[in-house]
């Protein structure tokens, strides 16, 4: 199954993505590629685990669908997500009994080494969300930064390294092969959490159903008051705050009487979403901003002030606000 982020619970729970059987072993995978591990490793186990998988490619997830699909393993859930944002906001405190990284992006550049997922921040997230006596295993062709998650590990302070020997399912990926058809073998290593910080979830819910806890604003425009003319290029407008960055970047006339949507791109961190924003006239002559549920977008704190930039950028057009709910 293909869960979209606004699918999600934050935090999640397995009783409700597993129904079926809750009490197994619940394994998130990062960087599936086309899903050729998880057959492999889950029928090393009497009863396959609950599937977590994350991925970055919306070509690899579908195909890692239909592989798992065809497997049978219907306790699977996949998405296209940053690994951190999932682990850090739908992943419960000691929700996991492992973590799987096979074959990550080494980003080997000068000056990438911030865009490795191996860094001392992701093995402290990692260890609050595994139980005792989980684990996180990383299987690498790339010596370099093999060696540099291993210290990353030593250096996170909650983490114990073990060299080991890959599973057998990790040689079976797309870059295993590759690998193993030049004459070369990669490196594994277990990293277990010798401790269980405390690493909060961050203020994120989906969109709620009820309509008056949607981020919206109510306003007085002037008499006449046009923002959005056909043909007629926007302005576009960055709005920065605490972690988050808004850019409004296109105002539409709306196909309903008297009413405009907005676009805003709103980064927060490895999260990044695009929203729609509605400018709609009310009965009684004012007008409603409010967050557009299409997209399936997740309330954040850059969502709450992309609604805010709109509802702004109206009054400085000389709009009266009455009532902010964000």
């Amino acid at each position: 199954m293909i869960y979209p982020l606004g699918d999600f619970h934050f935090p999640d729970a397995a009783s409700r993505l597993y129904p079926q059987a809750p009490e197994r072993p619940w394994v998130l995978e990062i960087g599936f590629g086309d899903g050729r591990f998880w057959p492999h490793h889950a029928a090393t186990f009497g009863a396959p685990p609950n599937y977590l998988g994350v991925e970055l490619s919306g070509v690899s997830l579908l195909k890692a669908h239909r592989r798992l699909k065809n497997a049978g393993l219907d306790n699977a859930v996949l998405t296209k997500l940053p690994a951190d944002v999932l682990l850090r906001e739908v992943v419960p405190q000691a929700g996991l009994d492992g973590i799987i990284v096979n074959f990550p992006d080494p980003w080997p550049k000068a000056g990438h080494l911030e865009h490795r997922l191996l860094r001392v921040p992701f093995f402290q997230l990692a260890a609050s969300r595994l139980k005792p006596g989980g684990a996180v295993l990383l299987t690498t062709d790339h010596d370099e930064y093999f060696d540099f998650a291993c210290q990353a590990a030593r250096d996170s302070g909650v983490m114990a390294v073990e060299l080991t020997a890959p599973p057998p399912a990790a040689l079976e990926t797309k870059y295993a092969l590759k690998w193993r058809d030049l004459g070369l073998a990669p490196q594994h290593a277990r990293f277990t959490p010798t401790a269980h910080p405390d690493v909060p979830h961050g203020d994120i819910r989906p969109y709620p159903e009820d309509p008056d806890h949607v981020p919206h604003a109510i306003l007085t425009l002037p008499p006449a008051f046009v923002p959005a003319v056909p043909g007629q290029p926007f302005e576009k407008r960055t709005v920065r705050g605490g972690g988050w960055t808004v850019i409004l970047l296109d105002l539409y006339a709306s196909l309903r009487r008297d009413g405009w949507v907005a676009l805003a791109h709103v980064v927060e961190g490895e999260l990044t979403q695009e929203v729609l924003i509605g400018i709609t006239g009310r009965e009684d002559g004012s007008h409603l901003v409010r967050l557009s549920k299409f997209g399936g977008p997740i309330i954040t704190p850059g969502v709450k002030a992309a609604v805010g930039a709109v509802t702004d950028w109206l009054e400085e057009a000389g709009g009266q606000v009455t009532h902010r709910g964000y």
